[in-house]
């Protein structure tokens, strides 16, 4: 595929790293010759300094032939404008960064597509839903739903008194008598895994399944934990991110805000009218004990510093919280949470880039996902007639050993895809696959 991205920046940059890594064709527009030059010693990629709105530097990208247009630079009006120009000059598809989430609440009204903008993305809203997702459990470590539910990604640690601790898949199948849930994914000492049949779960493993609805619970007992639900929740910082996770959150449980600077609280305080907004440093360890943090249930750090987030997560663990959210810039940081305490970390970056990513893989992809700090990625297919995987069984497809079928929605109704199951046209197919074997995972669903 031929991507032009407008804007180097750090969602433009991690784009065109993570594509770079899958071969594509990328041409990376942005003014500062200073970013490109440093884009193009590090990366495989083409670059092309000047304005993304103008003609003259689209047609020398040759946009005519662009299969997708990604407009992340730091000016909403030149993503916007730049998406309209390279639509009515043959990009395929278009997909604009915004700031201002009106456009996001009113994408029908605006009929953004009629203008050449094929999707909107916001970072920071991503991100908010993002943390939003996590809070599903206490007891899981990650959680994604497809199909609103029908079959679920859950994540679980693995603790000494666990019942699977020390046994391998053959030896804990007899705690699956149902089969509603596939193991599809184990993080060891940051490795990644696909377990087969002789693969030993040890303690602090975080492994990751596929269920149906009726498989959650009996995963948790797995795990040797009880299943708790979230009431209180405590966010540092007032940033965009905290705004747009308050906003959310503030629907279903109740919510303290605690930001620096006074202007903002009261600004905050205007537009969250049911968050309780509290004017303090992050940092003072006082003031979040005086504020209840050993009262929360979920404590998430969303501040600017990537530093106080992790040990203000590491301070509310130390007073029991049950879980806490960090968000770090720097995406090495990610996998430390599995090591140092946090529950999990999120990266905005990672999660735009997660979003656009569904644009670029082949077949009729309707979901992508990722888990934290694990080199892997989870599709969701629509199978298509006359498909490599509706020809034979599971058992019988030869399928990629770097990655495996965890589950299948047909009909309306989730099931764990075993060896004698065969897909029919139409199903949605829920995969795990490792990087390397991604393109042949795609060929099953071409």
């Amino acid at each position: 595929m031929r991507i032009i991205i407008a804007g180097a920046g750090d969602v433009g940059y991690h784009l065109a790293k993570l594509l770079a890594y899958e071969e594509q064709d990328i041409i990376l527009i942005d003014r500062d010759g200073s970013t490109l030059k440093q884009a193009a010693n590090t990366l495989d990629v083409g670059t092309i300094k000047g304005n993304s709105t103008s003609y003259r530097i689209l047609d020398e990208a040759d946009i005519s032939n662009a299969d997708l247009l990604i407009a992340v630079t730091s000016s909403e009006e030149t993503n916007l404008t730049t998406a309209i120009i390279g639509k009515h000059l043959g990009a395929k598809k278009t997909v604009a960064r915004i700031q201002n989430v009106e456009y996001l609440l009113n994408k029908e009204k605006l009929d953004l597509k009629e203008l050449g903008i094929d999707e909107i993305i916001s970072p920071e809203s991503l991100a908010a839903k993002e943390i939003k997702r996590l809070l599903k459990g206490i007891a899981l470590t990650d959680t994604f739903d497809f199909d609103e539910g029908k079959l679920s990604l859950i994540g679980i640690q693995v603790d000494d008194n666990s019942p699977i601790a020390g046994k391998s898949l053959i030896e804990t199948a007899h705690l699956n008598p149902d089969f509603n849930f596939v193991t599809v994914a184990i993080l060891r000492n940051n490795e990644t895994i696909i377990p087969r049949g002789d693969t030993q779960f040890e303690p602090e493993d975080h492994v990751y399944f596929i269920t149906q609805p009726d498989g959650t619970d009996r995963v948790l007992a797995l795990s040797g934990k009880e299943k708790q639900e979230i009431k209180n929740i405590m966010i540092l910082g007032g940033s965009k991110v905290g705004y747009h996770a308050a906003k959310r959150l503030s629907r279903k449980f109740k919510v303290k805000l605690v930001e620096l600077e006074k202007d903002k609280c009261f600004e905050l305080a205007d537009q969250l009218k049911n968050v309780m907004i509290i004017n303090g440093d992050a940092r003072d360890v006082e003031l979040l004990e005086e504020e209840g943090i050993s009262e929360m249930d979920a404590f998430i750090a969303v501040t600017g510093n990537s530093e106080t987030n992790i040990i203000s997560c590491l301070v509310a663990k130390n007073r029991n919280v049950k879980k806490t959210i960090s968000l770090v810039e720097n995406i090495d940081y990610i996998h430390l949470s599995q090591n140092i305490g946090v529950d999990t970390m999120i990266n905005k970056k990672l999660i735009a880039a997660n979003f656009i990513f569904r644009y670029i893989r082949q077949g009729d992809v309707v979901n992508l996902t990722t888990i934290h700090g694990v080199d892997a990625e989870i599709l969701e297919f629509i199978v298509k007639a006359g498909s490599k995987i509706t020809e034979n069984m599971v058992r019988d497809l030869e399928f990629p050993k770097g990655a495996v079928i965890g589950g299948v929605i047909r009909n309306g109704v989730g099931y764990t895809a075993m060896g004698d199951f065969q897909f029919r046209p139409k199903d949605r197919a829920v995969v795990l696959c490792r990087p390397h074997c991604i393109h042949a995972v795609e060929s099953y669903f071409m």
